[in-house]
């Protein structure tokens, strides 16, 4: 083996040596340096608990006193050296040691050797030092540099007691790809709802800007808080424009993780104008329109997002349109309801009828608009009346029963509040929430829940526009940043044929009657004004044999007395029959014939 191949097998060793120790080094460090910032304040308490103890007991003579003095010593002894402390305190016993052992060796050799270890072991700690701080790859900007210093435990206890903070203490602070993270020590009565109600106070001790979001939550540990000063985010520097290879709904700004919303859940899309629900609510649409079993309705009255999708989705722009297709998605409902066989949960989506996503575009409009729409309808006498019908009780329905069908209901609102932009009854029934930012606590109280301010939901700080908070039961209080999808791009994408019942082909179902559609070409008669009417009398169409009535009410979600009342009137004016049996069929036109 040659000169230079030795040198270089030497140097490999050497680097391998090196690295290991640094990586040694570095995890030791950061242990005693966790170590030391759980327990130091117990140093702390223990002192305290000493001088009570002096105080009360001054010459000694009872346990009291010197049960405290022993607890301090083993709180002291608990606290580990810091890593550089530890290292200098080996190498002085080796040093001594050393110099007790090697009495032979002569002075000037010792002396010089004992320089190089130490010079060689201050080498190795500098370069560790420069070295860990350097690979993390996260060099604090100006901001982060100034609310470390002032997080440092010993700036914070210098300052708390005038900023109203006294009786907490903070740890080390890190610097993450989601901000500065530090946990602070909770004594006496101080919790973390209690420190996160003294944010003012937080914020004017660290000198940091109004704008700058801070999170305060629960630690690992009791009696501990952890806060978050979110300075950076770890979507930054990602390409956020969406793309067909880039599906995500967005990036976890904690985590850095793509978030994505599988379809088949019922959604609420809640932010205040200008937050951009239509740019994130795109990405979502994209999916719910693509592939063969997949099918997208839009209501949509402000006749501007809707416009973009109607070359691959159905799109109801007027009052009369959105009773329409309402019209249309509860009867084709309750038909997969009616078929679906004995034992199966859920309808399964095929290419002839589809899971259907309808989506509600600003559902105050619809409240408001969509409530009551005029119709003229015949009467027995050949006169003309005007009745009015309504979308409300129909997408009521679909958001109580729809799952089963595969018909989902997505709300998108700016008005989130119960009663002005979410009805009563389709609340209740929200399984996702995608709130961006919001004007009030309360508004992101009925999108994310009554916790919402306590487990750190707090949507009416979200910056705008583009960020929103996802909760599905599984998901954190994480900011998620949403894609950008351009308006040109949707209009780009693929033509598909949008859903309709009018032209539903012949349908069988395993183990059921096959059900074949006629187009009724007779006017509407006088009992579809009346929606509990209305729906009765389809409960029963769509039905593949006679119905009893005590069934009526599961179908059709009303009460028993209003499926009574709508009963009697049916079978009055002689549009149902009752059988001898009970059961109810109709008997107008041939809508449904079974096989």
């Amino acid at each position: 083996m040659s000169h230079g191949q030795v040198w270089r097998t030497h140097r490999q060793y050497a680097a391998t040596a090196a690295r290991w120790t640094a990586d040694h080094w570095r995890k030791e460090a950061e242990r005693r340096r966790a170590l030391r910032a759980e327990r130091k304040p117990l140093v702390r308490d223990a002192r305290r608990a000493l001088a009570t103890a002096r105080a009360i007991d001054p010459e000694g003579v009872t346990p009291l006193r010197h049960r405290a003095e022993r607890e301090l010593r083993t709180a002291k002894r608990r606290v580990p050296d810091p890593m550089w402390l530890f290292a200098t305190k080996t190498a002085v016993a080796l040093g001594v040691a050393g110099y007790v052992w090697l009495p032979h060796v002569s002075t000037r050799a010792w002396v010089w050797s004992a320089v190089a270890v130490v010079a060689a072991v201050t080498a190795l700690s500098v370069w560790i030092a420069v070295r860990e701080r350097d690979t993390s790859g996260l060099k604090p900007t100006a901001e982060e540099l100034a609310l470390l210093k002032r997080l440092q435990p010993q700036h914070w206890k210098e300052h708390a007691e005038r900023r109203g903070l006294a009786g907490t203490l903070t740890g080390r602070p890190k610097l993450t790809e989601a901000g500065i993270v530090c946990a602070v020590r909770l004594d006496g009565t101080w919790t973390a709802t209690k420190l996160r109600a003294a944010e003012d106070h937080i914020r004017a001790l660290l000198g940091a800007r109004t704008s700058l979001r801070m999170q305060i939550k629960a630690g690992k540990q009791g009696g501990w808080a952890e806060l978050t000063l979110r300075t950076r985010s770890a979507a930054d520097g990602d390409d956020l424009n969406w793309t067909p290879e880039r599906r995500s709904l967005g990036i976890d700004t904690v985590t850095g993780e793509q978030v994505s919303v599988p379809l088949g859940e019922r959604l609420l899309i809640a932010g205040r104008s200008g937050a951009g629900k239509s740019v994130a609510s795109r990405p979502l649409l994209y999916d719910a329109s693509e592939g063969a079993t997949n099918a997208l309705v839009i209501i949509d009255l402000k006749r501007v997002e809707g416009r973009l999708w109607d070359h691959r989705a159905r799109v109801a722009s007027t009052p009369r349109e959105v009773v329409d297709v309402v019209d249309e998605l509860e009867t084709e409902m309750l038909e997969r309801l009616a078929i679906l066989p004995k034992g199966q949960d859920t309808w399964t989506p095929t290419d002839d009828r589809p899971r259907i996503t309808v989506v509600v575009d600003e559902g105050a409009e619809v409240m408001t608009a969509a409530d009551k729409v005029p119709y003229e309808t015949e009467t027995g006498d050949g006169k003309t009346r005007t009745v009015t019908r309504s979308a409300l009780p129909g997408l009521e329905s679909i958001a109580r029963m729809g799952r089963a069908a595969c018909i989902d209901l997505w709300w998108m609102t700016q008005k989130p509040t119960i009663g002005d932009g979410i009805p009563k009854q389709i609340a209740p029934q929200i399984g996702v929430s995608i709130c961006l930012a919001v004007r009030t606590p309360a508004e992101a109280r009925v999108v994310l829940g009554e916790d919402a301010q306590a487990k750190g939901w707090n949507a009416d700080e979200l910056p705008v526009p583009g960020v929103a908070l996802i909760r599905d039961g599984k998901r954190k209080p994480d900011p998620v940043k949403v894609r950008y999808m351009d308006k040109a791009v949707v209009i780009a994408l693929p033509d598909r044929t949008p859903w309709s019942r009018s032209v539903a082909p012949t349908v069988e179902a395993a183990g059921a009657p096959t059900l074949t559609l006629v187009k009724d070409t007779a006017p509407e008669t006088a009992p579809a004004a009346d929606s509990a009417v209305a729906r009765v009398l389809k409960a029963i169409e769509t039905a593949a044999e006679p119905v009893a009535q005590k069934d009526l009410a599961t179908i059709t979600g009303l009460s028993k007395g209003a499926v009574s009342k709508a009963v009697k009137t049916l079978t009055t004016g002689g549009t149902v029959i009752r059988a001898l049996d009970g059961r109810l069929t109709a008997t107008r036109g041939d809508d449904t014939a079974a096989a």
